[in-house]
């Protein structure tokens, strides 16, 4: 009977390319975070990217169109890592985790300059607006989410606007972030919450 080694050798093959390429497409991921925290958006160039990650330019244009896209994948990334989704089994809990992770940033100057500095780009660059909004959407979701599962036990009522909500969440921290004048504190997340949600609640009673 013919030996079976051969198909066997061609799997392996085949996987171990997945593989290789997989650890290069984290390479160039972990690579842009690093040096859009480094140097700023302006500051990042593709040709800096493949040098740190050690691969050619002509690998990360096969993955991604352009620097912006590059840039915001990998500071999504980079994001989630830091601020997984919490599931405390309360609203309370889950919103004062996110908020406390969020408000972290604070104790990060580079990461701070780095955030400053992808909003006003995206301000200012047509191509880079779009996947900047697009990381924006992911991180309203997220919070989204966390309210919709508040509604669904019963902790804020079901005409709740999700999106008015995740306005009020996120507008405080950004306000602060780009002025300046008033302080991101981990330990203030409660009471950032107890305002919120006492808001929200005080407002779907009066419809």
């Amino acid at each position: 009977m013919p030996a079976e080694n051969p198909p066997t050798a061609r799997t392996t093959s085949r996987t171990g390319g997945r593989v290789r390429s997989r650890d290069a497409q984290d390479a160039v991921l972990s690579a842009a975070a690093e040096l859009l925290e480094e140097v700023g958006y302006r500051g990042v160039t593709i040709e800096g990217v493949a040098k740190r990650a050690g691969v050619a330019k002509s690998t990360i244009y096969r993955w991604w169109k352009s620097k912006p896209t590059l840039v915001m994948d990998a500071y999504r990334q980079a994001v989630e890592g830091r601020m997984p989704s919490a599931d405390t089994g309360t609203l309370v809990g889950d919103l004062t985790s996110f908020v406390g992770e969020l408000h972290r940033v604070a104790e990060h100057p580079l990461r701070v300059k780095a955030l400053r500095g992808l909003m006003a780009e995206a301000q200012l660059d047509p191509a880079f607006e779009e996947p900047f909004r697009q990381w924006v959407e992911s991180r309203r979701a997220l919070v989204k989410n966390l309210l919709a599962r508040g509604i669904d036990r019963g902790e804020l009522p079901p005409a709740t606007d999700l999106d008015f909500a995740a306005d009020q969440l996120f507008g405080p921290f950004w306000y602060r972030l780009l002025v300046g004048h008033a302080p991101l504190s981990p330990p203030d997340a409660e009471v950032w919450v107890a305002h919120l949600l006492g808001g929200l609640r005080g407002s779907a009673a009066q419809l």
